[in-house]
Order: structure tokens, then C-alpha cells, then sequence
């Protein structure tokens, strides 16, 4: 879902006027998500928003695919995306099929077991007839000074900010659970926002994107989120007050993008370090197991289509390196041994043999994290991959270094 940073805009289907939105070229937000605490009518909402969607495409002379209620997001002309619909629900019955996708919602931070999991099981038949894009989400409520809807409907109490550990802590466990997002919210109508040090720390100990949302109502305060490690940063009542401010929210978020890379920290860097923080979880895998930790993460079209990590010992397999793992899972993912489209995520450089097995699968792009100069293959086996493959070395070099020397010294 993400490959950058980018800007969703939340609208409540109780609250939310689509007159006042207008939709241009420099207008579109990367995301908009539709839901609520209370209620309002989704579909009718979901199909409204998506004929305005399409009608902005037609007027700019931009292309769509698909109509109003189709299931996907729309492609404007020189490649700009016009946003996915993603639902945000405060209930079950707020599910819709006609958006693009949902954020399979467990708030983590409350005690309440309706909404850790009790609407989740009210809505899942559904979701799965469906086929709607599903995305699993750690919601953890941090409070905002205010009482937000959230607090009122779930009869639960936010996460104090002062106390950091619990907040890292949660966001773990949601990473542990398998959550494929963790949303940091100070909820709607906050006075303060997430904190720039609670997104930090929590940036830290996580690898899944992370979205962070409430009480944003500044450029300023959206690009200090970006900076402090938000992947997506979430404006819903700022917009539903004040829609006119939506192009310029959206041309600050193209100047944060520009100045980074001038920096040194492109998007592509962005998309590179978080994919290898995923290939450090796997890593991770494989040191609890015993094994020489190194993890692997291939990635198609900014969608994970395989992961894998050492497994020589638990298998008595020497050719079960991360690589070979995860180039197999790749290939059953998409029902063919060639990966031309796809970049792989290593920690530690190839071996001579992964290097051989990446090359046969055609993979056009390497990232990996630390050097190998006893074994790698830019030593031993520099022509192995294939000849239009680029490679990207030294990315999270030191993280990767350190759990490898960790593992070792703890064998001596």
C-alpha cells in the first residue's frame, strides 16, 4: 500500500460536504479514507465520492479506469494515480464492497473486545464474499487532550503520551499479531497531535508502515510527522473545515518528497529502508530459530510477493539460504519462475549460489544491507546476476551488520 510518503484525507460519511471538495490535478491526495465513529450511509457515500472522483478525471483530461463503483484506483494520464477509496470503520456496518479497500481495524490500545475483534467477526463473512482488498491494522488511540468519538463509542481510554514504553510496546505486539499497518491516532478534533517522539520511537522498533492521524492541521505539523517516520499522514476535520487548503497540503507534501531527496533520502531510499526493515524481521526469524540470521524480502509493483530467511539447519539443507526462500515463494505467488519486475531485499550480500539463483530468476534489482567480503558474490561471482540488474548496496548497513556480530559473539 505504501511505497512513499503520502497524504490521506478522511471523510466521515455523517459529517463530510462533497460540494465543498474540489479535485484537481494538484488537489488529489494519495489516499482518501471514508469512515466514522457513529454512522452514515457508506455505500451511497463510497459510490458519490467515486463519481466525483471520475467526473475530476474527465474534467482535467485525465483517463480512469473502470466507473464509479468500480473496485480499484484510478490512472490518470503521465502516470499520476488519482487515490484508492480505503475504509476507516468505526463498526460492522459501515463496510461497503463498493471501496477499493478497508483497514481490517483491531484497536489495540483499549480493553473492549468488541472492538478488538467482536465487529471484526460481524463484518468478516462479508469482507471475504467481497474480495475487497484487506488490509490488517494495529489502531492505537493516544490521547489527544480532548474526547474524541472513538473514546465516547468504545468506552475505552487512550494511551497517556508520556508513557512511551506501553506505546512502543503496543505497536510491537500489533506487528507481532501480523497487523500489516499500525495507525498511531490522537482522533478526531484533537488539540494535540501524536508527538514527533512517539512516532520516532515508535518508528524505531517497528518495520510496517506507519500512519499517523489527529489534531494534524498544518503543513508544518504533517512534514514534522514525515519526518519523525510517518509513512502517511491522515487530515480529516482540518479538510472537512477548510477544503480550499487541500492543493496546498498536497503541494507541501511534493516539496517534502523533493527536499529529501536532495538530501540524500529519496523516496526510492524511503521505499528501500522499509522493505529491508521487513528483511530484518525475517532475519530476526531465523536467529530465534538458531539459524544464521540473515532474511530476504521480494517485492513487485511495491507489493511483497515473497519473504524467506536461513533456514539451513531447521531443514539440514545447505541451498536453504533467505534467498532461495524467498525467490520460491515469489514464484508460487505469481505462477512463474521469472521475476523481471521485482527487487529483492537481502541483509546481508548473496553468496555466491543466491547470487546464481537470482540471476536464473532474472530479478532486474538487489538491495541488500551489509557486505560479505569472505563469501559474497561481489567477489567471487560478479557477472552471476542478470545483465540489465542493478544492484543498491549499504542500506540499514549497520542494523544488518550488528545482528549478524550479535548472533556470532553469542556462539563464542
Amino acid at each position: 500500500m505504501v511505497n512513499s510518503k503520502g497524504l490521506a484525507l478522511l471523510l466521515d460519511p455523517e459529517k463530510a460536504d462533497l460540494s465543498r471538495l474540489a479535485f484537481t490535478p494538484d488537489a488529489f491526495p494519495d489516499y482518501i479514507f471514508v469512515g466514522g465513529s457513529t454512522g452514515g450511509d457508506t455505500t451511497a457515500f463510497v459510490r458519490a465520492l467515486k463519481e466525483k472522483l471520475l467526473t475530476a478525471s474527465e474534467t482535467n483530461g485525465l483517463t480512469a479506469e473502470g466507473g464509479p463503483t468500480a473496485k480499484r484506483s484510478y490512472s490518470p494520464q503521465g502516470g499520476r494515480r488519482l487515490p484508492p477509496v480505503i475504509l476507516f470503520p468505526g463498526n460492522a456496518s459501515q463496510f461497503t464492497p463498493e471501496a477499493d479497500a478497508i483497514l481490517y481495524l483491531s484497536l489495540l490500545s483499549g480493553d473492549n473486545p468488541e472492538y478488538l475483534i467482536g465487529q471484526q467477526i460481524r463484518a468478516a463473512a462479508s469482507i471475504r464474499e467481497s474480495g475487497i482488498e484487506t488490509i490488517p491494522t494495529g489502531y492505537i488511540l493516544i490521547d489527544g487532550g480532548v474526547e474524541t468519538s472513538t473514546m465516547r463509542v468504545t468506552g475505552t481510554h487512550p494511551l497517556n503520551p508520556s508513557d512511551l514504553q506501553t506505546i512502543v510496546s503496543t505497536a510491537i505486539a500489533a506487528e507481532l499479531m501480523g497487523k500489516q499497518l499500525i495507525y498511531l491516532e490522537a482522533g478526531s478534533g484533537a488539540v494535540t497531535p501524536v508527538s514527533p517522539d512517539i512516532i520516532r520511537a515508535v518508528r524505531a522498533k517497528t518495520t510496517v508502515p506507519l500512519i499517523v492521524g489527529g489534531g494534524i492541521r498544518t503543513p508544518e505539523a504533517m512534514n514534522a510527522a514525515y519526518a519523525a517516520g510517518a509513512d502517511i499522514v491522515v487530515i480529516g476535520n482540518h479538510f472537512e473545515e477548510h477544503p480550499e487548503t487541500l492543493q496546498d497540503f498536497c503541494r507541501r507534501v511534493d516539496k517534502s518528497l523533493s527536499a529529501s531527496a536532495a538530501s540524500g533520502f529519496s523516496a526510492q531510499r524511503s521505499a528501500d529502508e522499509r522493505f529491508m526493515r521487513l528483511a530484518l524481521a525475517e532475519a530476526q526469524k531465523a536467529q530465534t530459530a538458531q539459524e544464521i540470521p540473515v532474511g530476504c524480502i521480494i517485492v513487485s509493483n511495491g507489493q511483497i510477493i515473497g519473504r524467506g530467511h536461513n533456514l539451513t539447519e531447521t531443514l539440514s539443507d545447505v541451498t536453504a539460504h533467505a534467498e532461495i526462500q524467498a525467490i520460491t515463494a515469489a514464484a508460487q505467488t505469481l505462477g512463474g519462475k521469472y521475476l523481471p519486475d521485482a527487487t529483492l531485499y537481502v541483509t546481508v550480500e548473496p553468496c555466491t549460489m543466491c547470487a546464481g539463483a537470482i540471476g536464473w530468476a532474472q530479478i532486474r534489482r538487489i538491495v541488500y544491507g551489509a557486505p560479505d567480503p569472505k563469501r559474497g558474490f561481489a567477489t567471487y561471482a560478479p557477472r552471476a546476476f542478470h545483465p540489465k540488474a542493478t544492484v543498491t548496496s549499504g542500506v540499514l548497513e549497520d542494523e544488518c551488520k550488528t545482528l549478524m556480530q550479535q548472533f556470532f559473539q553469542s556462539k563464542r
